[in-house]
């Protein structure tokens, strides 16, 4: 049988060159689509100038389609320029969005004209049976039936049925042998001198009104086979790899179903790094704990959220401020170091709860100083288009600007991109945050970062160190957090890293 059209699949920029990671979502799409069609990868995070690569491929005149993934955030402006590069040169090209942004924000991806389906959730079969429908004659009936699939139709976006949640990708080999230069996605971290980023599991079995994650997933989630990380795990040493980045959304689980992974982990011994909730922490038995222990888990980032129970209830964290401290301590007593997220100036009473939220970090920093810490702002998205959600709703109803003006949220994608709601996908910003309260936040993260230089950079000399605790000392001390010029002015001569930006 002939191969069909070649499809391009585009990872836009949205990291450093340093930062890349491997660009799993296109992998992924390139899997799914197995032997039956050829297709391009381009990566933006290597390749600097993606979108003349990109229209280079569509030059030679066999592309079907292009796939492009879309975070939201500084992804965002590097897909909208693609986009509209791609729609110039080859204006009769389907262009496909798919990811985080075009599952939340399906509408908006569908008010501009350089975009022609959105795939919600999860892409890979909704991509392939899309790919398969556009080749045979794109119908509007055989369209309506591609579940998981947003689209035009005779005027309007048509959202199509939800696609039931699939263990299909696990089942899948990624082709990371199809990217140019493997070990350049191999970077120097805390971790090890060449750390890979890796996603064992999908999904997430909690619904927090402020992650993306959970709109995509809605409480679902899967793990790997044993093989199949064993399987991985090999690939990646034998690329050289001395470190995983586990970008699994809660990477512990049931622990009856954990404990194949750890012993796998627990055999090849690579230090690595995860994302982990603190009441799945508090649940592992002392058995687990010692495999944990033999994997060399070096640092877990657990999402604290705030010192309210009442907020932590209300944001559907699922769990309490004293299961935030007892997991810092028992990560402390197995070496491993807690990294800790915050969420600021909720719109509910935004001061009062940074303010409870400060005097909460200093009294773990007090107790735990080895303690990482991630400040961000409350920021909850609207409920996806079809799919009503009450406490979603809820958490952005009536929501009122610091200046008492209603927040209006963008409905398209270039709205999406302006800078302060850039800031509000990031967590950096957030229309009820007045500008003394920014500016506090601001100058305590300052102070914060220097009195406590993040262990995570791993470029800093250590009389570097030295000298920003030694200058951060008296203002951390005696709370004196406004105006800190001479700590603003040190980190830039110092380039102290900042890991909300660029992660490990």
């Amino acid at each position: 049988m002939s191969a069909g059209p070649r499809i391009l699949l585009v990872n836009p920029t949205i990291a450093s060159a340093r930062s890349a990671r491997f660009p799993l979502a296109i992998l992924s799409l390139a899997a799914s689509l197995n032997d039956r069609h050829p297709t391009t990868l381009v990566d933006g995070n290597l390749d600097r100038n993606f979108i003349s690569t990109a229209l280079d491929a569509l030059s030679a005149g066999d592309v079907g389609a292009v796939g492009i993934s879309v975070m939201g955030g500084p992804q965002l402006p590097s897909a909208i320029a693609l986009s509209k590069a791609i729609r110039a040169a080859s204006p009769a090209t389907p262009i496909i969005w798919g990811g985080h942004f075009p599952t939340n924000r399906a509408d908006a991806s569908l008010a501009s004209e350089f975009v022609d389906y959105a795939v919600r959730v999860q892409g890979e079969d909704t991509f392939s049976e899309l790919i398969e429908t556009l080749v045979g004659g794109a119908s509007g009936e055989r369209m309506a039936r591609i579940a998981g699939l947003s689209h035009r139709l005779e005027g309007r976006t048509a959202h199509n049925a939800e696609r039931a949640f699939s263990t299909r990708p696990l089942a899948r080999q990624l082709p990371y042998r199809r990217l140019p230069d493997l070990r350049r996605y191999l970077t120097h971290t805390c971790l090890g001198a060449r750390t890979a980023g890796y996603q064992a599991a999908l999904g997430c079995r909690f619904r927090c009104t402020f992650c993306g994650v959970a709109g995509m997933f809605r409480g679902r989630t899967a793990l790997p086979t044993a093989a199949r990380l064993e399987q991985d795990l090999h690939f990646l040493r034998e690329i050289g790899t001395d470190a995983i980045q586990f970008y699994d959304h809660n990477f512990f689980d049931r622990e009856v179903d954990m404990v194949p992974l750890l012993e796998v982990l627990a055999r090849f011994a690579l230090p690595w790094w995860c994302f982990a909730r603190s009441d799945a922490l508090l649940n592992l038995s002392a058995s687990a704990w010692e495999l944990v222990r033999r994997s060399r888990l070096r640092m877990a980032y657990i999402g604290a959220e705030s010192p309210s129970d009442w907020l932590l209830h209300d944001i559907r964290k699922g769990t309490r401020s004293d299961q935030t401290l007892a997991a810092v301590e028992l990560c402390e007593r197995h070496g491993i170091i807690p990294e800790l997220s915050f969420m600021l100036a909720p719109p509910q009473d935004p001061e009062g709860e940074t303010e409870r939220t400060f005097e909460f970090i200093r009294m773990i920093k007090q107790r735990h100083p080895q303690t990482e810490i991630m400040l961000y702002i409350y920021t909850p998205l609207p409920p996806r288009a079809g799919l009503p959600d009450e406490k979603q709703a809820r958490a952005t109803r009536d929501l009122r600007a610091w200046d008492g003006t209603p927040v209006i949220f963008p409905e398209t994608a270039e709205g999406w991109a302006a800078p302060q709601w850039l800031a509000y996908w990031c967590h950096t910003d957030a229309p009820w945050v007045s500008p003394r309260l920014r500016q506090r936040i601001l100058d305590f993260t300052t102070v914060l970062g220097c009195r406590f230089p993040t262990v995570t950079d791993v470029r800093m000399p250590r009389w570097g160190r030295t000298a920003l605790r030694t200058l951060a000392a008296w203002r951390y001390r005696y709370q004196c957090y406004a105006r800190p010029w001479e700590l603003n002015s040190s980190r830039k001569l110092l380039r102290l890293r900042d890991p909300r930006v660029s992660s490990l």
